[in-house]
């Protein structure tokens, strides 16, 4: 059976999805994919082991598979249509980027997102569109992991990522190890440090009277309070304006800044930068990046549209100082000498980028080569925050920091938000998850080759099949 999600030839309607999954089936068989699997099997052992079942990891192990590499697994700690954070910390309305998006397509036009779209909702239904809601892109997901029958383990949360003499001992939380030649760390923006907290903000504050944008927030709790938002980045706004559709009597939003930045230089790279950044010298990638960061990105014109509408306040040019409790109050302390009280704060201050603190890959992280190890800036250029990116090999792998480091490291690819610094935007956002997924699958297979090249040699010498029987010029072996 082809590993195409099979569908009967006589299903009652020749529309919707069961007619584009036919078509899915059709374009596999006229590209002869998924390519057999070439990799010489190992008892016991995965080839690959791929963490997250996001649009990363739906990418990385879709390519895999695409390229013959199908000794795979994919684990994924949340349930299914809870992959990643479209359906729970990613509070917009829809997608922040435009609709033509193609998402992990792999080339294969009747795999795009429109090509979903339109077969679920139709043809005027996509004309009309103006960007992908937040739901329909989850439920693409998922129809994608379905249609390619991914193997997809929902529910096992990786704990460890450990050597194991040669392989790697992938440790989860149904206490069974795996053992693996390659992983996949496909784990989102939170997944290199964390949530970041900025120290003038209690910490003994959370759950009670704070959240981070990106925790998980009863807005319930918060009708006919009082709310403060420090930050003016997408995600903040988007909290303040769930809180006030959750019937939140005010949310006002302090912003350090005394005007919104204007321009998202980041749409601005475009398809070049995606295949040839991690090609960049290293001057030329941190030049990049520390332009694109000074200047910063502005939340979507929608996104404020709605803010404005629901009623939240935009306070420009007031960086908070201090906040600390009073009571059951959250007291905000301003640059200015000015206080103001609240029911309830959500910290809108992003991630945290620190190898350190990722409990994942302890036993690597000392080991683990940072930009600041590798490419020492002018001083005007220098950014601490930056320079604390793991420094990526080409295919996305962890890289030494010196001679003492386990050779295993290499054999983790990183292709979450790590890969930021060395690779722009292909593997933290959605434009570019096709070329992330490709780039790392690509590396893998000639890591893999080169390793097995002994085996397939062999095979090769082995390979028997006369071409000339049937003519007269077929020489019989004797």
């Amino acid at each position: 059976m082809s590993w195409i999600l099979q569908r009967t030839m006589n299903h009652s309607s020749q529309g919707g999805l069961a007619a584009l999954e036919q078509q899915v089936q059709r374009d596999m068989e006229v590209l002869n994919l998924p390519a057999k699997n070439w990799v010489p099997r190992r008892q016991g052992v995965r080839d690959v082991v791929v963490i997250g079942a996001g649009m990363n990891g739906i990418a990385a192990a879709g390519a895999l598979i695409l390229k013959g590499i199908r000794n795979i697994e994919v684990l994924e700690a949340a349930a299914p249509g809870q992959e990643g954070p479209w359906c729970t910390y990613a509070r917009m309305e829809t997608l922040r980027s435009p609709k033509n998006l193609t998402g992990p397509c792999f080339g294969i036009p009747s795999l795009t997102y429109r090509a979903w779209h339109e077969a679920r909702f139709g043809l005027d239904a996509w004309h009309a569109l103006y960007k992908i809601p937040n739901q329909d892109w989850q439920d693409y997901l998922g129809w994608l992991q379905k249609t390619l029958r991914l193997p997809i383990r929902h529910g096992v949360t990786m704990r460890a990522v450990q050597p194991a003499d040669g392989l790697l001992r992938v440790v989860t939380d149904t206490g069974e190890p795996i053992l693996a030649r390659r992983v996949v760390m496909a784990t989102g923006r939170g997944a290199v440090g964390g949530m970041f907290w900025p120290s003038f903000v209690p910490g003994d504050l959370r759950p009670g009277l704070a959240a981070h944008t990106n925790d998980l927030i009863d807005f319930e709790r918060l009708r006919g309070k009082s709310l403060a938002v420090i930050g003016a980045g997408p995600s903040a706004l988007d909290n303040a304006a769930v809180a006030m559709l959750h019937g939140a009597a005010s949310a006002d939003v302090y912003v350090r800044r005394a005007q919104l930045p204007q321009i998202n230089k980041g749409r601005g790279t475009g398809l070049p930068y995606h295949y040839g950044w991690g090609d960049l010298p290293d001057e030329d990638r941190w030049a990049v990046m520390t332009y694109i960061q000074d200047l910063q990105a502005p939340p979507p014109h929608e996104t404020v549209h709605r803010v404005l509408r629901l009623g939240v306040d935009i306070h420009l040019g007031m960086p908070t100082q201090s906040v600390r409790r009073e009571g059951d109050k959250v007291v905000m302390r301003f640059a200015d000498g000015t206080e103001r009280a609240h029911d309830f704060l959500i910290v809108g201050t992003g991630f945290l980028v620190d190898m350190d603190q990722v409990p994942e890959l302890a036993d690597f992280a000392p080991h683990i080569a940072r930009w600041g190890d590798r490419y020492v800036p002018p001083p005007e250029l220098v950014r601490h925050d930056l320079a604390a990116f793991p420094y990526l090999g080409a295919g996305f792998e962890l890289l030494p920091r010196g001679l003492t480091a386990p050779p295993e490291m290499k054999h983790i690819h990183l292709l979450n938000y790590g890969a930021h610094a060395s690779f722009g935007g292909i593997a933290s956002d959605i434009p570019a998850v096709a070329i992330a997924g490709e780039r790392v699958a690509l590396a893998i297979l000639r890591g893999l080759f080169r390793e097995d090249f002994p085996k397939l040699r062999a095979e090769l010498e082995a390979f028997d099949e006369p071409e000339l029987e049937t003519t007269p010029f077929f020489v019989p072996r004797g």
